[in-house]
């Protein structure tokens, strides 16, 4: 950078934008923030920040390209499921890796459970049902199989089980058996519409 003189002048320096686009990704102000002391902020969730296709969320110890990626708000992401237990079967989850409901902090708690809310009228509409089945597992004796806090959102017909709480057995074995994992062409075209049919609900 060339030395300022006094009086008005001004100095030309190099931003390297890419680096900038990691740091701010990595170190985000509000993971950082502490609600404790400095309250909570309003979150934009309706606002669509699509990550490129090759966007990699560490999802435990699985990971979740961008082309699967629903919606993605400043602390949360929506996606489709590799392995689903009913059609429309999508996942919520933090961005910053947890384990725990209780290890989010207010404004995370906040953001999960408003994109939770949009998903939940998304699948409705898209697969014209009035019901859903919305689960948690949080810890491996709930069923957890990724380490990585997550919410299970199961759009409901009549009928789709012989008894209406088989919901829950499949959900805690469904990922257990090796057949049936759908290939990342086929998630990044079930996502691909569901974008199109997102951005018509909102």
């Amino acid at each position: 950078m060339q030395e300022l003189r006094e009086g008005v002048n001004f100095a030309l320096a190099e931003i390297d934008l890419e680096y900038l686009r990691n740091i701010r990704t990595n170190m985000p102000v509000d993971l950082q923030r502490r609600p404790d002391l400095y309250g909570t902020v309003a979150l934009k969730t309706k606002t669509t920040d699509l990550p490129e296709p090759q966007w990699i969320f560490n999802f435990g110890h699985a990971k979740v390209f961008g082309h699967s990626v629903i919606h993605k708000s400043g602390l949360t992401v929506l996606f489709v499921n590799k392995k689903p237990v009913v059609p429309g079967h999508l996942l919520v989850s933090p961005l910053r890796s947890v384990k725990s409901l209780q290890d989010l902090n207010p404004a995370e708690v906040c953001d999960l459970f408003m994109l939770v809310q949009q998903a939940e009228r998304f699948l409705m509409e898209r697969f014209g049902t009035d019901s859903c089945t919305i689960s948690i597992q949080d810890g491996p004796l709930a069923g957890q199989t990724v380490a990585h806090l997550h919410v299970h959102l199961l759009p409901r017909r009549e009928g789709d089980f012989k008894n209406n709480d088989d919901v829950y057995r499949e959900l805690e074995e469904h990922d257990k058996v090796d057949a049936g994992w759908r290939s990342e062409e086929d998630m990044a075209e079930e996502a691909k519409e569901f974008r199109t049919f997102w951005n018509h609900v909102f």
